[in-house]
């Protein structure tokens, strides 16, 4: 049973979504998503009816313009009716335009239903039916990005070359971040609901998967096998030195092949993502204190990588810069090089504190985010209509609606916060949903119609605005 009508969808997207991939990628792309679709064993309608009213009742007399609640309105609904799969045993959720389960947007799609009173369950049972299969997934291949919702092997492209190859994979691009995600949306799932149904073998195992990843990628050098090798001419779409990455020293932090946008990372120790490590693993000491007490022996070892990375961190990460005063590097390689950059991808440095890294007030932080939002910051771009963070996976001058909104959910003022609403309110090409990056100097212009995570972390930032933001 199909949960949607993918006509409606297909309708709703623009020529330039076909421009962009080819047409050859795109008809492939939509006959996966019609095949995917048909696993669902119920549509979506109940839950839809149940966000719909929640949804009502909390914007009834919200002090936000009516454009804003309709793009509310809208974006809450987009990842429930176009993107969830519902399952006998589990929920697999696509990432829009991209017919495969990306374990990091998959919980960035999910974070703001926990915002929800969910009076009937319905809501937080879908969230738990896709917890076990993204632990599912991280138990077949921790240090893959992506996956089937069954062992197909579809794939973004057969070129790829790497270690392990296994059919449930979509893509193999190692990313520190896509292990912090699940971790992340468990432990909120779990303080928001109550519930500890995640908390099974299949769970146990994929922590332990993870730990295994962290500690290998600290020596990546020494013990790591991975490698990956897509040879398509695109450079960040491929690791050089033979698939391995560039050179790297040991700082304690974990490596990591590829940044949240799913590009190369330019030297290995991602910041964000090392920062985002040190908040999961703290999690995961309290989710086995109280779930899995006969495993308590993992924990003086998450104790020992947490302050490794901790002190990775501080020896290698801040930089004294000449305008801002000590900031964060966004990458370093623990031989001297860094990387000054801010990307809008999460975690990025602007999203410090929403992975509750530290508080917004942080001055080391306010200085990065300072350095961020201005144009020191080489993917910080301004234009007649809006004004943010891009990335270097989009053309220059593309600012990122997702990188709006986490700057949305870290502004102190309230000032800027009504100014970002404002923004949003002009640029977001008459469709009340948000899209991967814009061009700033005419919104119309833009890349990806179906961009489900992007949808869902502007609900939280409208949850915020409207004083209901409870994560």
């Amino acid at each position: 049973m199909s949960t949607v009508n993918l006509e409606d969808i297909v309708a709703s997207e623009s020529e330039a979504a076909k421009k962009a991939m080819g047409e050859s990628t795109y008809n492939r792309l939509r006959r996966i998503t019609t095949e995917v679709l048909e696993h669902a064993i119920c549509d979506n309608t109940q839950l839809t009816k149940i966000i719909s009213e929640e949804v009502e009742e909390l914007i009834k007399d919200a002090k936000v313009s009516d454009k804003i609640k309709n793009m509310f309105r809208k974006c809450m609904l987009n990842t429930m009716t176009t993107t969830l799969v519902q399952q006998k045993d589990s929920a697999f959720i696509i990432t829009g335009d991209i017919p495969a389960m990306w374990l990091r947007d998959s919980a960035g799609q999910l974070r703001a239903f926990l915002n929800l009173p969910d009076k009937t369950g319905k809501v937080f049972d879908a969230i738990g039916a896709v917890i076990k299969k993204q632990f599912k997934y991280i138990v077949i291949d921790p240090y893959a990005n992506a996956f089937n919702i069954e062992a197909n092997g579809n794939c973004w492209t057969d070129i790829d070359k790497s270690n392990y190859k296994s059919p449930w994979t979509w893509e193999r691009k190692y990313e520190l971040d896509s292990l912090c995600f699940p971790v992340e949306l468990a432990y909120l799932y779990w303080k928001q609901s109550g519930r500890k149904d995640i908390f099974d073998a299949t769970f146990l195992e994929g922590i332990k998967n993870i730990l295994k990843v962290f500690e290998t990628e600290q020596h990546h050098n020494e013990k790591s096998e991975y490698f990956f090798i897509r040879d398509n001419g695109i450079e960040q779409d491929s690791l050089c030195n033979n698939g391995k990455g560039n050179a790297v020293g040991y700082t304690g932090m974990i490596w990591s092949g590829f940044r949240p946008s799913d590009d190369a990372c330019k030297y290995g120790y991602l910041l964000p993502s090392n920062m985002f490590a040190v908040v999961i693993l703290k999690y995961l000491i309290e989710i086995i204190e109280s779930n899995y007490s006969e495993e308590a022996q993992l924990i003086p070892g998450i104790r020992k990588l947490i302050l490794e990375i901790e002190e990775g961190i501080e020896k290698y990460g801040i930089i004294d810069h000449p305008a801002f005063g000590k900031v964060y590097a966004y990458e370093v390689d623990g031989l001297g090089n860094y990387n000054l950059m801010d990307d809008a991808g999460i975690p990025g440095l602007l999203s410090l504190p929403y992975i509750k890294y530290c508080k917004a007030e942080d001055e080391v932080y306010q200085n990065t985010r300072k350095f961020a939002l201005s144009k020191e910051n080489p993917y910080y771009f301004e234009g007649a209509y809006g004004k943010g963070l891009g990335s270097p996976h989009t053309p220059d001058g593309y600012v990122w609606h997702i990188g709006m909104s986490i700057q949305g959910l870290t502004a102190i003022e309230q000032k800027e916060q009504q100014e970002i609403l404002d923004m949003f309110a002009r640029t977001d090409a008459n469709t009340n949903l948000t899209h991967e990056g814009y061009l700033a100097d005419n919104p119309e212009t833009f890349t990806r119609d179906w961009f489900s995570w992007s949808n869902s972390v502007f609900c939280e930032f409208v949850f915020k605005a409207i004083g209901k933001l409870k994560i």
